[in-house]
C-alpha cells in the first residue's frame, strides 16, 4: 500500500515544504491536480519540457512519485457527459487530455469526480443516461488502457452537485456494467461519511478489491483529513489484509492552519496505518 497526499492541501508555493513533511513521516506517493502540480506552464496539460522537469525533479529528490491525477476537467469550458453534442464532445476531448498527461508521464491512476459535468438533465431518462455513460466509459477506457492508466469512478453524493453515482453500491454496479479493465472505482471515505455508510467499508473491502484502484482519505466537503485516526486504522487494517497495493491518499482542501494542518493529518493518516511506513 502506497500512502499519498493530494497537492490540493497546499499552495503552490507551499508545495517545497509540503514535500518535506510527506519524505520524513515516509509517505511515497503524490496525488495531483495539474494545474497546481505544472502551476508555471500555460497549459498545466500539456507542460513544456523545463516546467516538467523542474515539478519531477523536486518530487523525486525526496522520494516521492505520481501515484494519482484529480481535478481532470479543468479549464475545459462546455463539458457535459449528458448535453448536446457539443458538450459531450467537449468532455470527451478534456478527458482524453488528461489520459494523454497521465500517460505521458506514467501515472497510474486518474480520478474521475467532476460532478457538475456529470449531471443527468431533468428532462433525460436515468436509464438512458446510463447508457451513454457506459458507452463513453469503454471509449475512455480504451484510450486509458493504450496510455498505461486507469480510470478510477469516484462516488460524489448529491451535496456535490451531482445525480449520478452518488453512492459506493452505484459507482459499484456501474464499473460492473462498463467492465473494461482500465476503467474501476475508488473507495472515497468522504462520500461514504456523507453517504451514511462508513460504517460499512471495513466489510466491503475484499469484494471489491478486483474493481479498487484507489483509495481517498477524505472528510465531508474536503476538511482536513482524517479527523480520526482511530476510525480509520480498521479500513486500513481491511486494506492490509487483503493486500491491496496502490495508493490511499489525503484529499483534503487547503486548510487555513496551512502546513501545521497538513502534518498533523500526514501524523494521523501513519497513526492509522500503524506507524512506521517504511
Amino acid at each position: 500500500m502506497i500512502l499519498a497526499v493530494s497537492n490540493i492541501a497546499w499552495a503552490p508555493e507551499e508545495r517545497l515544504a509540503a514535500y518535506d513533511l510527506m519524505q520524513a513521516a515516509g509517505l511515497t506517493g503524490l496525488e495531483i491536480a495539474p494545474a497546481l502540480f505544472f502551476a508555471e506552464a500555460d497549459d498545466p496539460f500539456e507542460p513544456d519540457d523545463a516546467t516538467a522537469s523542474a515539478a519531477l525533479a523536486e518530487i523525486d529528490s525526496r522520494g516521492l512519485s505520481l501515484v494519482s491525477m484529480q481535478s481532470l476537467l479543468f479549464g475545459v469550458h462546455g463539458a457535459s457527459m449528458f448535453g448536446d453534442k457539443a458538450a459531450r464532445t467537449a468532455f470527451e476531448q478534456g478527458m482524453h487530455r488528461a489520459i494523454d498527461l497521465a500517460g505521458k508521464f506514467k501515472i497510474p491512476n486518474l480520478v474521475f469526480g467532476s460532478p457538475v459535468q456529470r449531471r443527468i438533465p431533468d428532462e433525460m431518462p436515468h436509464a438512458e443516461a446510463f447508457t451513454q455513460a457506459t458507452a463513453i466509459f469503454r471509449r475512455l477506457g480504451d484510450r486509458a488502457a493504450l496510455a498505461g492508466t486507469m480510470i478510477s469512478m469516484e462516488p460524489n453524493p448529491t451535496a456535490y452537485g451531482t445525480n449520478f453515482l452518488n453512492t459506493l453500491d452505484e459507482v459499484e454496479r456501474f464499473v460492473a456494467r462498463v467492465a473494461h479493465p482500465a476503467v474501476g472505482l475508488i473507495i472515497d471515505l468522504g462520500a461514504m461519511h456523507m453517504n451514511g455508510t462508513f460504517d460499512t467499508v471495513v466489510g466491503r473491502v475484499s469484494a471489491l478489491l478486483p474493481l479498487l484502484n484507489h483509495v481517498h482519505v477524505s472528510e465531508p466537503k474536503l476538511a482536513p483529513a482524517p479527523d480520526d485516526a482511530t476510525a480509520l486504522a480498521p479500513v486500513l487494517a481491511a486494506l492490509k489484509a487483503v493486500c491491496y497495493s496502490r495508493a490511499v491518499s489525503i484529499e483534503m482542501k487547503r486548510h487555513e492552519g496551512g502546513l501545521t494542518t497538513l502534518r498533523s493529518r500526514i501524523a494521523a493518516l501513519v497513526s492509522a496505518f500503524g506507524g512506521e511506513t517504511r
